[in-house]
C-alpha cells in the first residue's frame, strides 16, 4: 500500500523529530538497551501481519521483524508490534516511535527523498488490482466505468487509480476508508463495487471472506508496488543490519540453508558462501556491531524466505499466493540477495 496526502506534513516531522530522534544516538544501541525491537506492522491483514485472540502476531511481514530481533537481540519474542495505518505508518517511523516498518508498504521516489525514509529491500514485489462480487458479472477493469470504488486513503492507490480510469476514459466514485477492515466491511455491505489495493492485500481479504469463492480478482494489475522494510535516514548502520537480515533470510533460500539443517551445515557446509552467512568463518557481523551468529539467528527465527513465504501466504495456505515475480533470480524470479562478502 502507499501513501501521499501525507507528505508534506510527514516530511516536516522527519526534518525535526525523527531526524533530531535519529542525531541523538544509534538505534542499534538503543534497541539493546531497551531489550525490545518496536516493529511498526499493519493493523490486520491475514498473512502479512495480525495478532491472534491472544494477542500473538504472525505472518509474512512480522517473520522479518523476528528475524531482525533475533539477530540483534538473540531472541525473537523481543519484538514489540505496532500496529499503524496507511496514514499513521510513516509517522510512526519519522517520530521514533518504532524502529522500523514492516508493513506492506511502497518504495517510491517521494518516500525515499522528502519522507526521509531508508527502504533496505523488496520482500513482495506487488502490483494494484481490484476485486468485486462474483455476481457483478465483471470479467475486467475496464468495465468499471461508472462503478463506485472502495479505497484507502492516505495511499497513492488513490493516484493509480485516478491515472487509470483518465486514462482508460473512464468513471468512477470512490467510497473512502481508512483500513482494511472498515474496506472489508463497506466493499461486503455493498458500500462500493469493487476494492483496490496491492494484489496480495486482495487476496489476503478474500481469504478471510465467509464466501471467498463469490469474490474474483481482476487480472488487470495497474501499478508497480515493490513493498519492503524501511528505517528513517540518519542511522546507516541500523538501515545495513536491517537490510542485511533481508538478504540473510533470501540469500539463505538460495544456498538451501533452512531452519531444519542450519546447525549441521554451520557445523560441517564446504560451501564459502554458507561458511560466510552463517558465521562459521569471516566474521562478517563485527562490520555492523553484532556478532558471527547473527545471520544464522534471524534465519532460525522463522526459516528463510522461502519457508516465510510458504508458511504464511503461499499456495498452500487460505492466502494462496504463487511466487511469481518473488521467485529466486534462479527460478526466474526478482529476488536476489547481494553477495556476503
Amino acid at each position: 500500500m502507499k501513501t501521499t496526502a501525507l507528505m508534506g506534513t510527514v516530511a516536516a516531522i522527519a526534518l525535526t523529530g525523527g531526524a533530531a530522534f535519529a542525531a541523538e544516538g544509534d538505534t542499534l544501541a538503543q534497541v539493546k538497551q531497551r531489550g525490545e525491537l518496536i516493529c511498526g506492522v499493519h493493523t490486520g491483514l491475514a498473512g502479512f501481519a495480525a495478532p491472534d485472540a491472544n494477542g500473538n502476531w504472525s505472518g509474512f511481514d512480522v517473520a522479518f521483524c523476528k528475524a531482525l530481533a533475533a539477530a540483534v537481540l538473540g531472541d525473537a519474542t523481543k519484538v514489540r508490534y505496532v500496529p499503524t495505518t496507511g496514514q499513521t505508518r510513516f509517522t510512526a517511523l519519522s517520530s521514533g516511535e518504532v524502529d522500523v516498518l514492516a508493513r506492506n508498504s511502497t518504495w517510491t521516489f517521494s518516500r525515499d527523498t522528502d519522507l526521509k525514509l531508508d527502504f533496505v529491500g523488496v520482500n513482495y514485489y506487488d502490483g494494484q488490482g481490484f476485486m468485486v462480487r462474483r455476481d457483478l458479472g465483471v470479467t475486467s477493469a475496464k468495465e468499471l466505468d461508472g462503478a463506485t470504488i472502495c479505497i484507502q486513503t492516505g495511499t497513492t492507490t488513490e493516484l493509480n487509480l485516478a491515472d487509470y480510469f483518465r486514462a482508460n476514459n473512464m468513471n468512477y466514485q470512490p467510497v473512502n476508508i481508512d483500513t482494511s477492515a472498515e474496506g472489508e466491511q463497506q466493499y461486503i455491505a455493498g458500500a462500493c463495487d469493487a476494492y483496490t489495493t496491492d494484489a496480495s492485500g486482495l487476496a489476503s481479504l478474500r481469504a478471510a471472506f465467509a464466501d471467498p469463492e463469490n469474490h474474483v480478482i481482476l487480472p488487470e494489475i495497474i501499478s508497480k508496488e515493490p513493498l519492503g522494510p524501511a528505517v528513517r535516514h540518519g542511522d546507516s548502520n541500523w538501515a545495513d543490519i536491517a537490510r542485511w537480515t533481508l538478504y540473510a533470510l533470501i540469500a539463505a533460500e538460495e544456498y538451501g540453508v533452512t531452519s531444519a539443517n542450519i546447525d549441521e551445515l554451520a557445523a560441517n557446509s564446504g560451501n564459502p558462501d554458507v561458511q560466510r552467512l552463517l558465521g562459521s568463518t569471516d566474521n562478517l557481523g563485527a562490520m555492523i556491531g553484532l556478532d558471527a551468529e547473527w545471520a544464522k539467528r534471524a534465519i532460525k527465527a522463522s526459516g528463510n524466505y522461502g519457508e516465510i513465504f510458504a508458511s504464511t501466504i503461499g499456495e498452500q495456505t487460505p492466502i494462496g499466493l504463487a511466487r511469481g515475480l518473488n521467485a529466486q533470480w534462479t527460478q526466474g524470479g526478482l529476488q536476489y540477495a547481494m553477495p556476503f562478502r
